[in-house]
């Protein structure tokens, strides 16, 4: 899993709530057992017209958004089914990082597994970082996980919290199996005394 200590990127606001699993990848693109591909059909019903053509009212369409490493959601982002696709979608097209007031839960067990960084922050303040994101054209902001702080390019700095363990492994780039393999000895050792 890839190391998350400091992200400098642009962001693109997302003014959706409730945005489900299906609305993030359609069950019809489930159908690979790897990461990489699924981002070109993140969002798929959202970005592009039933005939294919791009939707130019839709946020990751926008010429500087869609570089976009930062989303800036509402709340109940994640919502509906059990998908890791969805995770695998948004970190394949290029997301680290995703800002919401609240998210599903088993989504955000996902994305702890996969590296994603899930702020959550109250939605005044989702808000105005949507809404700043605008004024500013998409200005990209810094997002320190070592510090916890997000960094506007006014200078404005807010602060959020996430959980301690999440963010020892974020910042190390440990998922489910390193995390295992720093065992490696031990569990050798119990597997040549059973």
């Amino acid at each position: 899993m890839q190391k998350f200590t400091q992200l400098h990127a642009v962001p693109a606001p997302l003014d959706l709530a409730n945005v489900d699993t299906d609305m993030v990848i359609s069950a019809q693109y489930m159908k690979g057992l790897t990461r990489t591909g699924m981002g070109q059909h993140l969002f798929k019903l959202l970005r592009y017209t039933a005939d294919g053509r791009e939707r130019g009212d839709f946020i990751l369409n926008h010429p500087i958004c869609r570089k976009a490493q930062i989303l800036i959601a509402d709340r109940n982002f994640g919502c509906g089914s059990s998908r890791e696709h969805a995770v695998w979608a948004l970190t394949d097209y290029g997301f680290r990082c995703i800002i919401a007031p609240s998210f599903g839960d088993i989504f955000s067990n996902n994305a702890r597994k996969n590296g994603l960084l899930l702020i959550r922050l109250p939605t005044a303040t989702c808000d105005h970082l949507r809404e700043f994101a605008g004024q500013s054209q998409y200005a990209p902001m810094t997002v320190d996980l070592i510090a916890q702080t997000i960094h506007l390019s006014s200078g404005e700095i807010i602060d959020f919290q996430i959980d301690d363990v999440d963010r020892h492994n974020l910042v190390h780039g440990l998922d489910d199996i390193a995390r295992t393999l720093r065992h490696a000895d031990a569990l050798e050792a119990f597997e040549a005394r059973a």
